[in-house]
């Protein structure tokens, strides 16, 4: 198993990962992460034997609530291989790399539906600390 940086070149990996959770065409994702780079989006694939398991999308930040975090954008396991430890894994993985950068926090936002993946984020010490509001425009 092995956890590192996806690159530009790899988008279309992990693009078949990324589908599971967002409803985005491969162009949309392409566009999105070029546009994203101004913010140092970073993608992270958790490989074994060169097949992509695990994805996080993430952004080291700062804001007057949260100070300096680590805002996980997306974070998806493979569903066939959910409940074998690769979320664990990458998990333990971005805070590791969170406290490399000297961030206070680690924080996502997750959609109300998704009672299985909040569960999971409670057993790894996130806590629902606010409400997140939506303005369609």
């Amino acid at each position: 198993m092995q956890i590192r940086e996806i690159s530009l070149q790899e988008l279309d990996i992990a693009y078949e990962l990324i589908k599971e959770l967002r409803e985005l065409s491969y162009d949309e994702f392409e566009d999105l992460v070029y546009d994203m780079r101004h913010r140092e989006y970073k993608m992270f694939g958790l490989f074994e034997r060169n097949v992509l398991l695990s994805y996080a999308g993430v952004v080291v930040q700062t804001n007057l609530y949260h100070k300096k975090h680590l805002y996980i954008d997306d974070l998806v396991t493979k569903t066939s291989s959910r409940s074998c430890g690769y979320g664990n894994e990458m998990l333990e993985y971005l805070e590791d790399y969170a406290k490399i950068f000297q961030c206070r926090h680690m924080v996502l936002s997750s959609g109300f539906t998704r009672e299985s993946a909040h569960r999971f984020y409670e057993q790894h010490g996130f806590s629902k600390q606010s409400f997140l509001f939506l303005k369609t425009l």
